[in-house]
């Protein structure tokens, strides 16, 4: 008799499901071949962090209530952002310190959840197919809240050696990009610094590609890379592991 497929949760995040879908398509794939049975709960709605940062913790309360009902039946959450997975898992159960049942609920949820690469790698033991994704050469940013949040840096990289590519490192690969959600908008100056100096990080490296496991850091890279004119694709990791993830555009368009 089969075992029964591990349920999962495919928290989508905002960016994803406006910008680059396709990003959600690649990490449904990769569960899929992981073994899971993977559902898109259509009551998802944004993970809170943005209301979260700014201070307005009532809104990213009310917001908190809708994803514990939309998530509430699974084996596991999964977010293909260690940005969204860290709120969920790190700072959703606090918003409900003043109240013991939902806090309760909201730490069942915090404990069943991933960031891509980590599920795959930490919970799973999923060995990408060689060959399967990308091969060229390619760099990795390790984007602030899946790196010190949740301890996401040797999983993605161990999906893509599986696969064959080749890892060319930055010199200062765990450096924000100047992103930040709401930070680069409070601090447009300081960003664009940040981005510039992460930019000419990822063109040293001389590699075809940059990698993240964050959209919003991708963007702010995509968009630099190509104000700065360096010839460098920006993709999210999920894209680089399945056979046809890398044939669409980059993000941001051609470099």
């Amino acid at each position: 008799m089969s075992q029964p497929k591990i349920r999962v949760g495919l928290f989508v995040t905002c960016l994803v499901d406006l910008y680059r879908p396709s990003v959600g398509f690649a990490a449904i794939q990769l569960l899929e071949q992981a073994g899971c049975q993977v559902e898109v709960p259509r009551a998802q709605t944004c993970c809170g962090q943005p209301a979260y940062n700014s201070g307005d913790r009532a809104t990213a309360r009310d917001l908190a209530i809708g994803l514990l009902d939309a998530f509430g039946g699974y084996d596991y959450v999964v977010a293909p952002s260690g940005s969204c997975a860290g709120m969920l898992k790190s700072h959703v159960p606090h918003l409900f310190d003043d109240d013991p049942q939902l806090r309760v609920r909201a730490d069942r949820m915090a404990e069943r959840t991933y960031e891509l690469t980590g599920f795959l790698v930490d919970v799973l033991g999923f060995v990408p197919t060689k060959g399967a994704g990308r091969t060229g050469s390619v760099t990795y940013h390790d984007s602030c809240s899946g790196l010190r949040e949740l301890g996401v840096k040797a999983q993605p990289r161990a999906l893509l050696a599986a696969v064959g590519a080749n890892v060319v490192e930055m010199a200062e690969p765990e450096i924000c990009c100047g992103f930040g959600g709401t930070f680069c908008v409070k601090y447009p100056e300081i960003s664009g610094r940040m981005v510039t100096d992460k930019t000419r990080d990822i063109a040293a490296t001389h590699a075809e590609t940059v990698l993240a496991g964050d959209l919003g850091c991708l963007l702010n890279i995509a968009g630099r890379l190509r104000r700065e004119g360096l010839r460098v694709d920006a993709r999210h990791i999920a894209e680089a592991l399945i056979e046809g993830g890398m044939d669409g555009p980059p993000i941001g368009g051609v470099a």
